[in-house]
């Protein structure tokens, strides 16, 4: 490694260390020179903190300093939540999760019931979804997306590291009930003529406790 590259380094890493909440790569390469291997930078660093007691991990598109899983145990200690999820909450973020982007009438079709006015709201303070965009079917219902937040939260890297949900089911996150064939079936290919409109997620605030596909 050159003595440029090794500034670009530590600069990347006083970022990462001084943020916080988990930096997406695009703005860790606006603090760079133009061309700078910023995805290369980022694997280094990752690299020689494989072995610390804090290692450099991704999730999503965001980058963030986490504890080594194998010395969560040694830390773990008492706090007070200040909001505990209601089950109604829980199931729709499963929901979301393996079959995004999902419209209200989506998931409500998928739980069996009518889904109340703050739960999508309760999600979207936490940070753990976001509007997706319009779908291009009559009344234009708002669909909803997980977020990098979502990932750092739970551990993930990516959507592909969920759980099944005969795992989610075993652990009673979602009800036993027929529910759409698999994983995020719904989501990878919407009905003919039923695609997002992601140029409206500046609508986002119709959808969020202001409009009635809140």
């Amino acid at each position: 490694m050159n003595a440029e590259d090794g500034q670009h380094l530590r600069l990347i890493e006083a970022l990462l260390f001084a943020s916080r909440a988990p930096v997406p790569a695009r703005e860790l390469a606006a603090r760079l020179p133009e061309g700078a291997d910023v995805d290369g930078l980022l694997a280094k660093l990752a690299e020689a903190y494989a072995n610390r007691g804090v290692n450099l991990v991704k999730r999503g598109g965001t980058w963030t300093f986490r504890t080594a899983p194998d010395l969560a145990a040694h830390l773990a200690g008492e706090r007070v939540s200040v909001r505990k999820l209601s089950r109604a909450a829980v199931e729709t973020l499963a929901i979301v999760a393996y079959h995004q982007p999902v419209t209200r009438s989506e998931i409500e079709e998928v739980r069996g019931v009518g889904l109340s006015k703050g739960t999508l709201d309760i999600l979207f303070e936490a940070g753990w979804v976001r509007p997706r965009g319009r779908r291009r079917t009559p009344g234009r219902p708002m669909t909803w997306a997980t977020t990098d937040a979502f990932l750092d939260h739970f551990g993930l890297e990516s959507l592909d590291e969920l759980p099944g949900l005969d795992e989610l089911k075993a652990a009673g996150l979602l009800d036993t009930g027929p529910v759409v064939a698999g994983p995020r079936a719904s989501a990878e290919r919407p009905p003919p003529g039923g695609e997002e409109d992601e140029d409206d997620e500046a609508d986002a605030g119709d959808a969020v406790g202001l409009g009635p596909d809140a």
